[in-house]
């Protein structure tokens, strides 16, 4: 049997024999004739046939040896392999990556596989991990293996699952599929839900990516990205090797270091265009350039409003050049207005244009940044028709005024809805008006049921009148809380 299977599956061995007799009518009495003369070295057809290339198996030919019953100890592992269950072709890989296996003693082999079996594995399950780790014969039971089995066994995955999805021909090694678990676990990931991702993806496990994932997410984590945005990420990696999203992921970054991106810029663009990122492979950087007809200040603007655009820049498509800077910008601050209700062409469009300042990108940030407060969509477009400034300030100074109206002032954010020029006011105007009025309604010299949007709109000359002078104490009281306020500091006092 092991020679008719060395002769079914060594044919490189054959054809090197073959082609000295290319030519020749009776090449078998002369192959004959050759091979009485000419002794063959058995183990190149040999380990040939149990999957490896000559240039792999090269170096491995014994120099003192030509035939195979000189060396019983290889063969006396080669046939308890064999009886074990595992494929020929597949033992040249053990041998390539744990020769030491092939030295053992007789019985030795055998043994360690045993050992492996008394601890609830099947033969079928240890047949096809020791191709996968080799490694695992050398030595006591591997620990490492077994915490791994232990692990997944924690989060659902049992070792018949494990054997029906391990890799042909990659190698495993146990301590970094460890170490990727242990990752996820310290990043957040409960049980079930860890689960739930190996059983989805296995390839992620198994199939020589569990390094370069558990790098992937460290760059990730280095980076400020959060679990949600890492999680995110693994249902769509059966559409793309995980080792070729690195490799692109890597190159985007490359790209935007290139062109001078701030840092804190492009940690934004990574956590929250990830897959974009890594999805496709980017022209080259001077390609981009030419292509585009801009500079690195220019582009580095273009890709932080409109990060999407990247995709367009891929091998193999073409790109026209960006249109003028003020085109543009007109062009994208009107798309934003559509989007919020208005009508194209009409004169309420041509006056928001020219009362809205900042890109679309930007404008379209603080829309997004009121409406995640927790407004309806509807009653954002609303409040900006009745009182467009109120996108011309930044989106940070937009959080912090309705952090103010919440925290410090006790009001919903529903109350923005029916008054939206809230955030064309300074904190300090705010603060010190809705003071003074408290004082007067405890002293009971004002309505107590008036707004608080219309104590803040008076203009300053009218609300001194109505409100400070008429009180014998008003002016006193006025310029202590003017003081207390100024003192700390707040904008606006």
């Amino acid at each position: 049997m092991d020679a008719e299977h060395m002769s079914e599956n060594s044919p490189h061995f054959a054809d090197k024999l073959v082609e000295r007799f290319e030519n020749e009518l009776d090449i078998e009495r002369l192959i004959a004739r050759f091979l009485r003369y000419h002794p063959i070295n058995e183990f190149e057809p040999f380990f040939e046939s149990l999957g490896l290339e000559p240039f792999e198996y090269s170096p491995l030919l014994p120099r003192n040896l030509m035939f195979l019953s000189d060396d019983e100890l290889l063969l006396d592992s080669y046939h308890v392999l064999c009886n074990y269950g595992v494929v020929r072709n597949k033992i040249g890989k053990i041998y390539k990556e744990a020769v030491e296996v092939f030295r053992y003693g007789v019985g030795i082999l055998q043994s360690k596989l045993q050992a492996y079996e008394e601890l609830g594995l099947s033969p079928s399950f240890v047949g096809k991990v020791i191709v996968c780790s080799p490694y695992l014969l050398i030595g006591d039971v591997n620990m490492e293996f077994i915490e791994v089995l232990e692990r997944l066994k924690s989060v659902g995955i049992y070792s018949c699952w494990i054997e029906e999805h391990l890799p042909e021909h990659n190698s495993l090694s146990w301590s970094m599929i460890f170490s990727f678990l242990r990752l996820y676990s310290t990043i957040g990931f409960s049980d079930g839900e860890l689960g739930i991702l190996i059983k989805q993806h296995p390839g992620l496990l198994f199939e020589d990516s569990s390094n370069t994932v558990y790098t992937l997410i460290g760059l990730l984590l280095k980076f400020g990205c959060t679990r949600t945005e890492i999680y995110s990420m693994f249902p769509q990696f059966p559409q793309i090797e995980v080792r070729k999203f690195f490799v692109n992921l890597k190159q985007r970054l490359t790209f935007l270091f290139e062109i001078e991106m701030e840092l804190d810029e492009i940690a934004k663009i990574l956590c929250s265009h990830s897959m974009l990122l890594g999805s496709c492979t980017l022209k080259k950087t001077n390609t981009i350039f030419a292509n585009l007809n801009v500079g690195k200040k220019r582009l580095c603007k273009f890709i932080q409003e409109n990060p999407l655009e990247l995709k367009k820049l891929v091998l193999g498509s073409r790109v026209g050049r960006l249109p003028p800077q003020k085109e543009r910008s007109q062009m994208l601050k009107t798309k934003f207005l559509l989007g919020v209700g208005y009508v194209k062409n009409s004169k309420e469009m041509e006056k928001a244009l020219q009362v809205f300042r900042g890109n679309g990108a930007e404008l379209q940030e603080r829309f997004d940044c009121i409406v995640n407060a927790g407004l309806d969509r509807k009653d954002v477009c609303e409040m900006i028709r009745v009182s467009p400034q109120i996108l011309n300030i930044t989106k940070d100074l937009i959080g912090r005024k309705i952090d103010f109206l919440v925290d410090y002032l006790g009001y919903p954010v529903s109350s923005l809805v029916s008054f939206p020029s809230y955030f064309n006011y300074a904190e300090g105007r705010i603060k010190i008006r809705l003071l003074m009025y408290y004082w007067l309604k405890d002293q009971g010299k004002v309505e107590s049921n008036l707004a608080w949007s219309t104590v803040i709109a008076y203009s300053n000359k009218s609300f001194m009148q109505q409100f400070v002078d008429p009180h014998p104490k008003g002016p006193e009281v006025w310029q202590d809380l003017k003081k207390q306020i100024c003192s700390k500091r707040v904008k606006g006092c």
